[in-house]
């Protein structure tokens, strides 16, 4: 348990001061890049995104067979297991140069909004990029294989000191004039060495070991019938965060593309907050359910987890409700202009919205994967998004940006609500209970925060720049967190709170 306590810890502190680098870092990128290349960089990265679901899902059909190969306690089928996994990598990889190199000769018919200088950036951190997912999809093999023991604490503290040092040298690389494609090159490297110090990690502290001790077809096809819902799923993730650049990137010019990138840039820092805690949990998700327990346990877990993402995600809600224009304004305002802000602000407060219950149910989805149940999950929300985008671009041709986002998260809500109904008629959770606990206490604090937080972005403190942000932004968190701690918290959450805080101390 403390690995997960421990990797939480990180995850949270990764988080911090990735959101407190990339409140510096964003406006300081846009305006050395400009709006129009930050844009290409932002839709290039979203095209090549797509040509990363060529994992098929099997990252994360990594940590799930491992963990379970782990419980079971079988090193010789998770020798087995990770050596016909390292065949499919070779040949992922080698379709991924191949599928890079087609798209490579449609980039300038497909972007036509962009000049002839614009297309020519936008063609080299493509190539970058496509070689980067290359050697990055078969990477990300060996830290599932550190989640699947369940060892959290050294690949987040990689990935925390990987975030500073980058975050120091794109910094360098901007004040020497270095544009987009410095970028691309800048993350390439470092994923070059992220991986081969995980590598070692891997094969010298836990002692892995590769090894085909009977090569099956019926093998192959038993780790597809599980990753072929996580790649459908990932293909969902595509549609909700990149099909937009798509739409954008053909019918407006690269600086709509800013606003909309923005947007997005914020509603993820939102998911990241709950994800943290979530994401430390499908390894002992899958150990439940080979230890088969009853739903009315995997809904205690989900309760408990879900209540905690709660708390955290309404605090950052209402807060960007009350504050968030102001601070987008302050944020990037300057580069994407009054209206550009505005649209970005809406565009977050959109998706922060619209996802706040499936991150509070994060712990199903883990739930789902453990049991092999993802198809109708994945089917479902594939449909959903497919329709949501198309509505998107329908809407986007008058509504520009915003028009985009409100056909996903209209679809998103939908697709959500119709999970309930089957997390509880065929997983046996008891999704009424869940909702009764959830709110229990909690709903009621976050109501009477919000109502002084409303009165707190009344009174007339000086001026409206960033001094007059941070009285209003400090004392609403006071009295938040006051509230929730002495009304909203029940008891195994204070004490949860107290023990993680008088460790850190101790620290």
């Amino acid at each position: 348990m403390s690995q997960i306590k421990t990797g939480a810890f990180l995850n949270y502190t990764t988080i911090v001061v990735v959101n407190i680098v990339g409140l510096v870092m964003t406006p300081l990128i846009l305006n050395y890049l400009g709006k129009a290349q930050y844009g290409i960089y932002l839709t290039i990265g979203a095209l090549v995104g797509t040509i990363s679901l060529l994992d098929f899902g099997l990252n994360n059909t990594v940590v799930r067979f491992v963990a379970k190969y782990k419980a079971e306690e079988d090193t010789k089928g998770q020798e087995n297991f990770l050596a016909t996994t390292i065949l499919i990598y070779i040949g992922i990889s080698s379709l991924v140069l191949i599928t890079g190199f087609i798209f490579y000769g449609y980039i300038d018919t497909y972007f036509t909004k962009m000049t002839s200088e614009e297309i020519g950036i936008a063609k080299v951190i493509f190539a970058i990029l496509v070689f980067n997912v290359a050697i990055g999809l078969p990477g990300g093999a060996l830290t599932g294989i550190c989640y699947g023991y369940e060892k959290f604490v050294f690949p987040k503290t990689l990935g925390l000191i990987k975030y500073i040092l980058r975050s120091l040298v794109i910094v360098g690389v901007l004040l020497f004039g270095g544009k987009a494609i410095a970028l691309v090159v800048v993350d390439t490297l470092f994923n070059i060495l992220i991986i081969a110090i995980t590598g070692y990690f891997v094969f010298n502290n836990l002692n892995v070991k590769i090894k085909i001790h009977s090569f099956s077809i019926k093998f192959i096809k038993e780790i597809f019938s599980y990753s072929v819902w996580i790649f459908i799923f990932a293909l969902v993730g595509i549609f909700q965060w990149k099909a937009g650049h798509w739409v954008l990137g053909r019918i407006s010019p690269p600086e709509v593309l800013s606003v909309y990138g923005i947007g997005i840039v914020l509603g993820t820092y939102y998911g990241a907050f709950s994800t943290a805690i979530s994401s430390m949990f499908l390894p002992r998700a899958t150990k439940m359910s080979v230890d088969n327990v009853s739903g009315e346990e995997l809904t205690d877990m989900m309760i408990k987890i879900g209540r905690l993402s709660f708390i955290i995600l309404m605090f950052i809600l209402t807060s960007f409700i009350l504050f968030g224009k102001q601070f987008v304004t302050l944020w990037v305002g300057g580069e994407l202009g009054e209206e550009g802000s505005y649209q970005s602000w809406i565009i977050a407060l959109m998706i922060m919205v619209a996802y706040t219950l499936p991150l509070v149910q994060g712990f199903g989805n883990s739930i789902l994967e453990a049991k092999n149940k993802l198809k109708f999950k994945a089917i479902l929300y594939l449909s959903f998004m497919i329709l949501g985008t198309g509505l998107g671009a329908i809407l986007a041709i008058k509504y520009g940006a915003i028009g985009m986002m409100a056909g996903s998260v209209i679809a998103w809500i939908i697709v959500q609500n119709i999970m309930n109904l089957y997390y509880h008629k065929k997983i046996g959770l008891n999704i009424p209970r869940f909702f009764k606990e959830l709110l229990n206490k909690t709903f009621l604090t976050v109501i009477v925060a919000f109502g002084l937080g409303y009165l707190i972005n009344l009174l007339p403190f000086f001026g409206n720049g960033w001094f007059n942000f941070i009285t209003k932004a400090i004392p609403y968190t006071f009295v938040f967190c006051l509230l929730m701690y002495y009304t909203g918290l029940i008891e195994f959450e204070k004490a949860l709170f107290k023990n993680t805080f008088s460790k850190i101390l101790k620290r």
